[in-house]
């Protein structure tokens, strides 16, 4: 997991998340345990935003997102992967 924290005071109460779970991991609340360490680290440091973007058809990562309190946001069709253009989810989740 990375967390990216803004640097300019006006948005420094945000931060952007990166989460990847290796495949043979999967499955066993690894990825649950690191959210909820996470937003426990993000309280401490005065954050109010955490901010991700997922492929929309992870379906599992999705509905983990959810799970912890990410809210789908909006919708892009950003990505190129294998020659073909891929929605992504753009979430957030208030602290």
């Amino acid at each position: 997991m990375f967390v990216q924290n803004e640097k300019p005071k006006r948005i420094s109460h945000r931060a952007y998340i990166v989460v990847g779970i290796h495949s043979d991991s999967r499955g066993k609340g690894i990825g649950k345990a690191l959210f909820i360490h996470m937003m426990d680290w993000a309280k401490k440091v005065y954050l109010h935003r955490l901010d991700l973007t997922v492929i929309a058809k992870n379906d599992a990562a999705v509905a983990l997102y959810q799970k912890m309190g990410f809210e789908i946001e909006g919708v892009k069709e950003t990505l190129l992967i294998n020659h073909e253009y891929v929605d992504e989810y753009y979430m957030s989740k208030l602290i």
